[in-house]
């Protein structure tokens, strides 16, 4: 892509904002959101307070003007002067305003002209009050005080009155932490929520009073060992909302010298991953009082889950250098050791792969769906425009190949859709002949920035021009679907193409910023060169130089005691080199074997050559954002993808490797039991009673009459040597962990005639996995801890042990207890 393409694309994102922000300040501030159909403001739905969809977010604190501030500080780094000047001056009018409606956060002067701080009886979500208002001030304060660069502004620090150092802005305005002290007051707000015996946040908070339905002991809806008995209040929290606190509230403790904030969230933090499963998985929603996971419980990457695994990696980036907080009987050292952030990222990517990932080798191409929590056992197939940030994440980690991987999927089904569906169906079912599907329930595109988000880490990381491309798709996409003459409408249905009447401050925040910072190669925040990390929302933010230390806490600490043998320290993941540019085609994605496998999961071979998608041609003007050819048109066609690849990428004897198909066998076992006590009035399909029992290793098979094995071939495991072998993927319609162990009672191998000519016994002479069922065992062992060799020798002798003559009895039970 020439420079002068992607200064145009440049100035198309640029113009992408100011379109929505200049009309949330014309139609809707000091509102929270705008709704740009309407060209009116989005408040609180306070006629119904169980509208969460809305009453989740907007506390009657302006959110949009908030989350848009750091975006503001980011196009003031424009490489055109005049542009570059423009946006500094709106952002300081944006810290002015609000300032003027909320207060300067000091005793004096605590009350604006809306409200004193967030005094506010809205009751919102302690999670998206946190990442939009909480760390949208943070950053922005950031950025005004100089620790986040901005191309050409040094700030001038000048002496008041009072002997404190202040900014003295062009318009006259003192910049003095204003921002800050008010992130104080909000955060402050929420602190409340923490008063759970779990160390888990409830979900919601009132900004004025609290958590009432807590704290009215009076009124019997507070029980003595601290839960409630409110029907009307909702307990349950999820992962995400209550572990993704730790970067804006360790910030924030950091700045002000309060260390409230950073004990509380990274206790919730340990919180959550003190209750992962057996297999290392997380849930999605959990209670905060009882401190369980909640039903049904689902693993996965995306909604409910998704910032856990972001803040447990950009934790360790953000706490390094840094010494720990006084200690306190909330936290213990090693919950403040940035190795430790580091080793959860680790053990939790490592269970992803194992549970959760799908491979190539099952599917046409890998993706994330839903596992059992328990037994990481494939539950749904689903995948969800959330998960779209999760190439970002294995990206920042160093995992490029995987996280390459994962993102043609998502830029497959952009291409498709001309957005992504809130939750889209890999596998069809008998509604749609087999084919995928989006989900009826969740059709449409909210404006999310996740796959923008990782667009950019991957272009960073890689520099190949086809991620440009991707931006591209995404540019036209917007203008061509979402404009309206006030703002940027949501699609209510991807495929219809259906407006929706609310621009969510995410949309300037986050989709935005990542698309102006993936087309300015140049800008600081691309260059720099310290701990500077993204919030799940998009705030960048950063701990002073001057409050680091290159004090290291010691790394052997462990959160928790089985972190030690599970997962050991492993060295901070390292990101490899950018692949030297492909002669001719320069792009290495576009010349990936794989690249059609994900065109071949997201059916691109449907799209039509001159899909429904085109528009009729028209010029900017004040009732369209101006349609051109390059916008409806692919100079390829849609199996190629993004649609705007141009054929200078395309390889000219590019070739697909082949899409590997599964070996999949099916074992069914006869009707053993045809002499059962109901005259075998219950069918020959039917499973006997009791034939199937849950153990810890996995599932007992106790009969084998009608039981139904579904067997996958797969590589032998580690160290062993020959070619696949079959695992035992599902029993009946009952899908199994990839660790789970199908156990067949002796009673159950018996029941098949040895004369049954389907079915031969032969021994494996490879590998035996022995399992000894000894109910005899703890009346072996006396109370003192030996072992009572009579009960002892009648165990052995029901097993037809031998004991050879110069073994002792105590010697071959330590060998039978190893093994």
């Amino acid at each position: 892509m020439t420079d002068d393409q992607v200064s145009a694309l440049r100035g198309d994102t640029r113009h992408l904002f100011y379109h929505g922000y200049n009309n949330y300040i014309a139609h809707a501030f000091p509102e929270d959101e705008l709704k740009p159909i309407s060209c009116k403001p989005q408040t609180r739905n306070r006629e119904h307070p169980a509208d969460i969809g809305l009453n989740d977010v907007l506390g009657n604190y302006s959110v949009t003007l908030i989350d848009s501030l750091s975006t503001l500080a980011i196009l003031a780094s424009d490489r055109e002067e005049q542009h570059a000047r423009h946006a500094l001056r709106e952002f300081q009018a944006g810290v002015k305003a609000l300032v003027e409606l909320y207060g300067d956060g000091t005793e004096e002067g605590r009350c604006g002209s809306r409200a004193c701080g967030f005094d506010l009886d809205s009751k919102v979500q302690v999670f998206e009050t946190n990442i939009r208002g909480v760390g949208g001030l943070l950053s922005a304060h950031l950025f005004a005080v100089g620790e986040l660069p901005i191309r050409g502004y040094t700030p001038q620090r000048e002496e008041n009155g009072d002997g404190k150092g202040v900014l003295i802005w062009n318009d006259g305005f003192d910049y003095d932490g204003q921002l800050l002290r008010l992130a104080h007051d909000l955060a402050s707000r929420l602190l409340p929520a923490f008063t759970t015996a779990t160390g888990l946040p409830y979900p919601r908070v009132n900004l004025r009073h609290g958590i009432p339905f807590y704290q009215d002991a009076e009124a019997g809806v507070c029980r003595l060992d601290g839960t409630s008995s409110d029907p009307r209040e909702i307990t349950e929290t999820c992962s995400a909302g209550a572990g993704s606190l730790v970067l804006e509230f360790t910030t924030l403790s950091r700045l002000t010298n309060d260390t409230r904030f950073e004990e509380l969230a990274k206790r919730a933090f340990w919180a959550v991953w003190e209750r992962r499963s057996g297999v290392g998985l997380i849930g999605g929603g959990l209670d905060a009082e009882s401190g369980q996971w909640t039903m049904p419980p689902l693993a996965g990457i995306g909604a409910g889950i998704d910032s856990f695994f972001e803040y447990a990696l950009k934790s360790s980036i953000l706490l390094s250098g840094l010494s720990p907080p006084p200690p306190t009987t909330l936290t213990t050292p090693a919950m403040h050791d940035p190795d430790s952030f580091l080793r959860v990222w680790q053990a939790s990517h490592s269970s992803i792969r194992h549970h959760i990932y799908r491979s190539g080798a099952m599917e046409k191409h890998p993706y994330y769906a839903q596992s059992d929590l328990l037994t990481g056992a494939p539950r749904y197939t689903w995948i969800d425009n959330l998960s779209a940030y999760y190439p970002g994440l294995l990206t920042l980690a160093g995992h490029l190949s995987e996280a390459i991987e994962s993102h043609l999927l998502f830029s497959a089904l952009w291409t498709r859709y001309s957005a992504l569906p809130e939750r889209w169906q890999p596998v069809g079912n008998v509604h749609t002949a087999g084919q995928p599907f989006i989900d009826p329930h969740f059709k449409h595109w909210a404006g999310r920035p996740e796959f923008v988000e990782s667009t950019w880490y991957l272009f960073r990381a890689t520099l190949d021009p086809w991620f440009l491309h991707v931006g591209e798709m995404v540019v036209r996409d917007v203008r061509r679907r979402c404009w309206t003459k006030c703002g940027w409408a949501a699609l209510g249905d991807v495929v219809s193409g259906e407006q929706r009447d609310r621009m969510e401050s995410f949309f300037l925040g986050e989709t935005a910023k990542y698309l102006y910072l993936l087309f300015d190669e140049e800008h600081p925040l691309n260059k720099g060169d310290r701990p500077i990390v993204f919030s799940t929302e998009g705030h960048p933010l950063v701990i002073p130089d001057s409050l680091r230390s290159r004090q290291q806490t010691d790394s052997r600490a462990k959160p928790a005691p089985r972190e030690e043998t599970q997962h050991p320290a492993q060295n901070a993941p390292t990101c490899p080199a950018p692949p030297p540019p492909l002669p001719l085609t320069i792009s290495n994605v576009a010349n990936s074997p794989d690249l059609f496998h994900a065109a071949a999961l997201a059916q691109l071979h449907l799209v039509p050559i001159n899909p429904t998608r085109s528009s009729p041609l028209m010029e900017a003007s004040g009732t369209s954002p101006g349609i051109s050819l390059s916008d409806i048109r692919s100079p390829s066609n849609y199996t190629f993808y993004p649609w705007t690849l141009p054929q200078s990428l395309i390889p000219p004897k590019g070739t697909s490797s082949p899409i590997q198909i599964p070996v999949i066998s099916t074992l069914t076992f006869p009707n053993l039991n045809p002499n059962a006590a109901d005259g075998g009035k219950a069918g020959p399909q039917i499973i006997p009673l009791g034939a199937l029992q849950k153990v810890v290793e996995g599932v007992l098979i106790n009969s084998l009459s009608n039981i139904r094995l579904s067997m996958v071939q797969q590589p032998k495991s580690p160290g062993m040597a020959g070619g696949p072998e079959f695992r035992i993927q599902g029993i009946a319609n009952w899908a199994l962990g990839r660790d789970e162990k199908v156990l067949v009672s002796r009673e159950a191998v018996a029941a098949v005639s040895p004369a049954d000519p389907h079915f031969t016994r032969v021994k494996d002479l490879e590998m035996v996995d022995l399992v000894l069922d000894a109910p005899g065992l703890a009346a072996a062992t006396g109370t003192d801890g030996t072992k009572a060799d009579g009960v002892a020798g009648d165990v052995l002798a029901e097993w037809e042990l031998e004991v050879p003559e110069n073994e002792t009895m105590e010697s071959l039970w330590d060998e039978l207890e190893a093994m």
